[in-house]
């Protein structure tokens, strides 16, 4: 079972939380503070930790850094009612993966709860499936029903991405800057021709689309 560690002082808010981790199938670790986290992470392995900022003994910042020394890619989710920038780009440079800020829909928080342990699993595996395609990013291979895809490195990489965080815009810049590094020669319209390759190869794909968000650039949506 998938074991999750939620630290938050708010009595209230953490059987809440807990009761619906638990609803979703995960097995819930309650702590109290900060302090309270790090020690039962020393006793038990969790796939996820989601912690509140502001708490007693060992404070949200202070939990994800002292995390970080040790383990670089436990997902960590904060709770914030800090909802400000400088909070944000401190929780992210310690290392952070995602903020939900108070208050906040649980709904919602499920859902960044289950987009994180996905990319975790990822993260792990190297590998995903979307349908009848199955990636694995540490052979750089893709399988379509079984047949081997004939991918590019570049479009199986942008394709990788994609999937990784499905729903999630990327710009054409954004393309450009990771998957053409320096190269003079791209343009938005090298971006364009690739996405065009991407599904004209991919279009017997069942498990998604990739979807031209206008103005913007592309996304992976699932089906």
């Amino acid at each position: 079972m998938v074991k999750v560690l939620l630290a938050e002082d708010d009595r209230d808010l953490n059987t809440l939380i807990c009761a619906r981790l638990t609803q979703e199938g995960y097995e819930a670790i309650s702590c109290a503070d900060g302090q309270e986290a790090l020690d039962a992470l020393e006793n038990s392995p969790v796939d996820l930790v989601i912690t509140d900022v502001m708490m007693p003994r060992l404070d949200g910042f202070a939990l994800a850094e002292r995390i970080r020394e040790t383990d670089k890619k436990l997902p960590i989710l904060f709770l914030t009612a800090l909802d400000d920038k400088p909070s944000k780009q401190r929780g992210f440079a310690l290392g952070i993966d995602d903020y939900v800020a108070k208050p906040f829909d649980t709904d919602l928080l499920m859902l960044r709860v289950a987009a994180l342990l996905r990319r975790a699993n990822i993260e792990r595996t190297r590998e995903l499936v979307a349908g009848n395609l199955r990636m694995n990013k540490e052979e750089h291979t893709a399988y379509l029903d079984g047949e081997e895809l004939p991918l590019t490195v570049r479009e199986f990489d942008i394709l990788f991405k994609f999937l990784s965080f499905p729903k999630r815009t990327f710009t054409r810049k954004q393309l450009m800057d990771e998957f053409w590094d320096y190269d003079s020669s791209a343009t938005s319209r090298t971006v364009d021709v690739y996405i065009a390759k991407l599904r004209e190869k991919t279009s017997a794909c069942t498990g998604f689309e990739i979807v031209t968000v206008h103005g913007l650039g592309y996304k992976a949506v699932l089906r």
